[in-house]
């Protein structure tokens, strides 16, 4: 990361990690020394500008913060180069207007946190990744300098495979064994144990979830896929998710793929040889990512 050839009057280059809970920074100074790291609440364009750059500079200021070396000045927004990656900032309105909020930085880059994640997994060289967490999403970057995503349309029409996609089928299985439609196994047992117990308990959680609630069913998928061949089936059923979002990427299997989210590392040593061949550790994190981009 040259952060060394950034004009003499930066003498900090920035990358931000923002989502929907937490926000992260990373702060670099033009000698290459990475200063600190720092997290504040969400950043997700959803939940608004204001707060999303409120966050930033909560993040920035704990990363910063009697961390500063001898002869360092005080990072404020006109020495500093920021790389933002936030969830939201493919919609092109929400873009426009966190940009329009800058306060000032020396250089702004602002991307998706998908599109940070992928530079900082392949250190800004091509490749593909594949999110599969409460959602999912695959992005690469070609050798010709084009991008092509495949997924990502959320919950629930989209995100097949995805922990959120996942407890929704397990919840529906569980629907049709409480009458009569398909038979009560390990898993719609649990299923309905952590959503209150009775039919009524299920109904009220059903008209109450949104993604995070369902994907918190996920674990029980895992749990039980040894003892019931649902589980096991809606397992198998999310890994031919995952490897279609692979091959929508890269239908060559030239370029380097890293499997990213917490169902997503369940799942990749399962891959088929085909996918699983093109399977490399990150580079690094969607941080790195970030300061990959206020650089280019």
């Amino acid at each position: 990361m040259h952060v060394e050839l950034l004009p003499a009057h930066i003498h900090y280059a920035i990358g931000i990690d923002g989502g929907g809970t937490s926000t992260r920074a990373r702060v670099v100074h033009r000698s290459g020394v990475v200063v600190g790291e720092g997290k504040a609440g969400a950043s997700g364009l959803t939940q608004g500008i204001g707060q999303a750059w409120r966050h930033i500079e909560e993040a920035i200021s704990q990363a910063t913060g009697g961390r500063l070396q001898a002869g360092w000045p005080e990072p404020v927004p006109a020495n500093c180069a920021l790389g933002l990656g936030l969830a939201g900032a493919n919609n092109a309105a929400w873009h426009a207007e966190c940009l329009a909020a800058d306060p000032g930085y020396a250089t702004l880059k602002l991307e998706s946190d998908a599109v940070t994640a992928l530079l900082g997994a392949h250190g800004g060289h091509p490749g593909a990744l594949v999110i599969v967490g409460t959602g999912a999403v695959g992005l690469a970057l070609l050798p010709d300098g084009q991008r092509r995503t495949s997924g990502g349309w959320g919950f629930p029409s989209g995100d097949e495979g995805s922990g959120a996609d996942l407890g929704l089928q397990a919840v529906n299985l569980t629907q049709r064994a409480l009458d009569g439609r398909a038979l009560p196994g390990p898993l719609t047992l649990a299923v309905l144990q952590a959503t209150g117990g009775t039919p009524e308990a299920l109904l009220a959680w059903c008209g109450a979830a949104g993604q995070g609630e369902y994907a918190s069913l996920t674990p029980l998928i895992f749990l039980h896929e040894a003892s019931d061949p649902d589980a096991a089936r809606l397992l198998e059923r999310a890994l031919h998710q995952l490897e279609a979002l692979a091959r929508a990427l890269d239908p060559t299997h030239t370029l380097p793929l890293v499997v990213a989210g917490s169902v997503g590392q369940r799942l990749a040593p399962r891959l088929c040889a085909l996918v699983g061949a093109s399977v490399v550790p990150p580079q690094g994190d969607a941080m790195d990512g970030a300061l990959t981009l206020c650089l280019q």
